[in-house]
């Protein structure tokens, strides 16, 4: 009998994407622990620049088609998996999930079949998890899934059954506590088996060093979405110019609001102290990190509801010693400790953000004490090695679980 852990298929909606680091990170932790990963995507890659660390990731990558199929498509499909999964017919006459998730779940366990994948995990409560939770039950074996925050709070048109979907798990994991405490509260006993494990980072990439006295520039790295609240930080920085401090800021990112801030600044008079930079490699930002006297991360709950967890931004330049403002944001306080490990001030509040933006300018020993303390807790709680190997625990359990109910030893 073989000892040797259980092939994980991991499975994103679309892989790769420029701004979930945090999903790589955890690949290649699991790989570098002598882990075999099947990566499953199950929408077409939408964009042209990609983080370089995913160029280390030796899984290889299975697209699950998500086109429309004609109905003998579908129809051949669904023969070809009833003759391999024959116990599964009952599953599949239960489902009530529209005909593409049904198609790709299908599609997904035979993938698993074929590569002798042992259990899923997906990232993120929605369509990752759809189609996870419909292949696993075709399948005959387990899943779990990480939730992060739209997939929680977002106001979706068309709901997520999230409720269903954590009863069903084998496990289930969210990146803060906050998060796991609304979970909790909000679904009850359907929550039972969510755990909290913190996204992390390998800390062999990101050396500590004192911030540099004579820096002044603000740094601001992420999409350039409403809940990364971006157009607070503008403001923060009119006030700033107006109380007589020098601004000079740089805003790395691209997104749907890209127009809309770049009107503002130019509004707002500040063209030549404002600099939207477009998106770059991990490796500049790294360098740009190193450079700046603060990183600010303003992020804010978006109309919607949509709102981030834990940005791996922050994570970043923490580790690497940037002194970190941020705002009281589902899970942030937990990392950013307000007067300890940076400064946390009130959402959408451009005064305060711009009075925290001061005090950290203006002030060295500030600067040296937060990114002491920053790197500490990174340290202590956010190693993607010990993350990792939580998860890789849990999966483990629930094959082991799965196999004791068939009487497997």
């Amino acid at each position: 009998m073989s000892h040797s852990p259980p092939r994980i298929g991991y499975v994103c909606k679309r892989y790769p994407r420029f701004s979930e680091t945090f999903i790589v990170n955890e690949i290649l932790a699991h790989e570098a622990a002598g882990t075999e990963i099947e990566i499953f995507a199950l929408r077409p890659v939408q964009e042209t620049h990609f983080q370089d660390q995913i160029a280390r990731v030796r899984a290889p990558v299975t697209r699950i088609q998500d086109k429309v199929r004609t109905p003998d498509a579908f129809h051949r499909l669904l023969l070809r998996t009833v003759e391999v999964f024959p116990d599964a017919v009952e599953t599949l006459l239960s489902e009530a999930a529209a005909s593409a998730d049904l198609a790709q779940g299908m599609e997904l366990a035979l993938a698993c079949h074929e590569k002798e994948v042992a259990h899923l995990h997906a990232h993120f409560g929605t369509v990752a998890t759809t189609v996870a939770r419909l292949a696993a039950r075709i399948a005959g074996i387990t899943y779990s899934f990480t939730a992060h925050a739209k997939d929680i709070y977002h106001d979706y048109d068309t709901p997520v059954a999230l409720g269903q979907k954590m009863r069903d798990a084998a496990a289930v994991i969210t990146v803060s506590d906050y998060n796991l405490d609304h979970l909790s509260a909000t679904f009850g006993m359907d929550a039972r088996n969510a755990v909290r494990i913190y996204n992390g980072l390998d800390l062999t990439r990101f050396d500590w060093h004192a911030p540099t006295a004579e820096a002044t520039e603000i740094l601001a790295v992420g999409r350039l979405v409403e809940k990364k609240g971006f157009h607070i930080l503008i403001e923060a920085l009119l006030l700033m110019q107006e109380a007589g401090h020098p601004v000079r800021c740089r805003i790395v990112g691209q997104g749907e609001e890209g127009e809309n801030l770049r009107h503002q600044i130019a509004a707002a008079g500040l063209e030549g102290h404002v600099t939207l930079e477009g998106p770059l490699p991990q490796s500049q930002v790294i360098e740009l990190m190193r450079r700046a006297a603060v990183l600010a991360c303003p992020c804010i709950v978006g109309h919607d509801g949509n709102r981030d967890g834990l940005p791996t931004v922050l994570l970043e330049a923490m580790a690497l010693g940037t002194p970190c403002i941020s705002t009281d944001v589902t899970g942030i306080p937990e990392l950013v400790r307000d007067g300890d490990t940076g400064l946390c001030v009130a959402e959408g509040d451009p005064k305060a953000l711009a009075d925290g933006l001061t005090a950290i300018l203006s002030d060295a020993e500030l600067r040296d004490r937060l990114s002491r303390a920053g790197r500490a807790l990174i340290e202590a709680e956010f190693d993607v090695g010990r993350s990792a190997a939580a998860l890789r625990t849990l999966f483990a359990q629930a094959v082991a679980n799965e196999g004791s109910l068939r009487g497997v030893a």
